[in-house]
């Protein structure tokens, strides 16, 4: 055991204040994967490039981020937790200083990449780092705070993007980092330097990591701009998928062989790191998925503002935050497998609540399952990493983390493509069907025309225009009912997920983690 795991866990001010120091780098982390999305347009338009190409700016970060979380182990025994934590802070912060000070969109790019490589450690750390400086027995707790980051980051983005880039310029979304992530990592040096993990040195597994960027990189591109360049009709999707099916299977293959593997693949040999991880990931996926949607259809259909639609969405937030110290007291004494499985049944009938949206449907009726979504996610984050880590030994919690969390992100990445393309592909399905209808010899049809010249004084021409316009309101809202309701049987049918792990609680089955 290493010295860091002998010191006694802190206590009073001491541990709060660490909390809030690493909790603050996790948020931060957390919110520059979504505070950009709305501010797209805005930055596109200062630096004179397409809105295509402004995307770039979520894409890369991204994939960028998407490899570094899995290095997470490997760095934390080459550098030590503590400096690798507080390194990638101060990195993340000028990072973040070089894209507001970007004029041209290389070199925002380019700080968007540093951005989320140095951005990859922080919320596996962060995980591990809470778990070796809290008591044992309130490890629960301590996951039962931290969940409220990892809920509450991607819906606080899009609204503080939205107000930030409205009210200032865009270029503050970045520069807010800057306070924050000082004054993070100035607590937590202070307070943690002494509790340092015990650091080797480790070959660079220099193929390994090759193929991990490879892989990752053509998969994250591919599913980024597959909606934009019509999938599978275009070459470079077709290319850009078979680079990746082929490094993924190379680097399988690698990492189970190697004698010092970049990614432990071999901690997927755990029922529960394998039952945890891969529930975890479809539920975030379909979570991330729908969250995503919800916007788009508000502001396509609905007119609503982009900082609108983020504020309709961010009640999801309220019970998410009020349960989690709720949750922390629960989980010592409860299965973590029990309160899973409430949470994907709560999931599943927020989104079948959502089946019953409609064309004109007013702001309550949408806020209120997201309100109630709150419960749930306050029942998912804490009892899966829970299962996920249970019994690990301390040395492994960080690759644990690491990969995980890469699993995790990597499923909302998938979960948003997934969830556009259906949109896209049953909007056009529903159209279809609808305009079928549209015959002279259907009165309900005739009428409608006749209603529109008589009432708004419209001609042929534009009284078809109306009512093309009219069916593709009720396709996209036909097509997202669809959505919710896959949603929420998917919830129900992964539950059998959490059932092949061993039974654990939070204050005896995280032991070995925590200390």
């Amino acid at each position: 055991m290493s010295a860091a795991n002998e010191l006694p866990p802190l206590t009073g001010a001491r541990m709060a204040l660490g909390s809030l120091g690493i909790g603050l780098a996790g948020f931060m982390t957390v919110l520059d994967s979504s505070i950009a999305n709305v501010a797209i347009p805005t930055i596109s338009g200062n630096l004179g490039v397409s809105i295509d190409e402004g995307t770039w700016v979520i894409t890369v970060f991204a994939a960028a981020n998407s490899v570094a979380i899995p290095l997470t182990g490997w760095l934390t025994q080459r550098f030590g937790q503590v400096r690798l934590f507080v390194a990638s802070i101060l990195l993340f912060v000028f990072a973040s200083f070089l894209c507001g000070i970007a004029p041209s969109l290389p070199l925002l790019l380019a700080a968007r990449a540093l951005q989320g490589a140095v951005a990859g450690p922080l919320i596996p750390l962060s995980q591990s780092l809470l778990l070796s400086s809290w008591p044992k027995a309130k490890a629960a707790f301590a996951l039962s705070l931290f969940s409220m980051i990892v809920v509450t980051g991607p819906i606080v983005g899009p609204s503080l993007g939205g107000w930030v880039t409205d009210s200032y310029s865009w270029s503050w979304i970045f520069f807010i980092n800057v306070p924050v992530g000082l004054l993070s990592a100035g607590v937590v040096w202070t307070l943690y330097r002494k509790r340092e993990t015990p650091s080797r040195k480790l070959p660079i597994d220099t193929i390994g990591l090759a193929l991990l960027v490879l892989w990752v990189g053509a998969l994250q591109i591919m599913l980024d701009k597959g909606k934009d360049l019509d999938w599978f009709s275009s070459t470079t999707i077709v290319v850009l998928t078979v680079v990746a099916v082929v490094a993924f299977a190379l680097f399988v293959v690698w990492e189970l062989t190697d004698k010092n593997p970049i990614v432990d693949l071999t901690l997927f040999k755990q029922r529960n790191f394998l039952g945890g991880t891969v529930a975890i990931s479809i539920a975030y996926g379909i979570f991330f998925g729908t969250l995503v949607l919800l916007p788009q259809w508000m502001q396509e259909y609905l007119g609503y503002r982009a900082l609108d639609s983020g504020l309709a969405t961010a009640p999801i937030g309220i019970f998410a935050v009020i349960g989690a110290p709720i949750m922390g007291r629960l989980l010592p004494k409860t299965d973590a497998r029990v309160i899973g499985t409430l949470a994907f049944v709560g999931f599943a009938v927020v989104y079948y609540m959502r089946t019953y949206f409609y064309v004109g449907i007013d702001e309550w009726h949408i806020i209120l399952p997201t309100l109630l979504q709150g419960i749930p996610m306050a029942l998912f984050f804490a009892p899966l990493t829970t299962l996920i880590l249970a019994g690990q030994p301390p040395e492994k919690v960080p690759a644990a983390a690491g990969l995980s969390t890469f699993a995790r992100v990597f499923g909302g990445g998938v979960g948003t493509s997934v969830a556009n393309v259906l949109w896209n592909n049953r909007t056009i399905l529903h159209h279809q069907v609808l305009t079928e209808q549209a015959s002279a010899n259907n009165p309900v049809f005739t009428g409608q025309l006749e209603h529109y010249h008589s009432l708004l004084g419209l001609g042929r021409d534009a009284g078809y225009a109306l009512f093309d316009v009219t069916v593709q309101s009720q396709a996209a809202m036909m097509a997202l009912n669809d959505i919710f309701y896959g949603a929420a049987i998917a919830m129900l049918v992964i539950i059998p997920l959490i059932w092949i792990t061993k039974p654990a609680r939070g204050g005896s089955g995280m032991s070995a983690a925590a200390h």
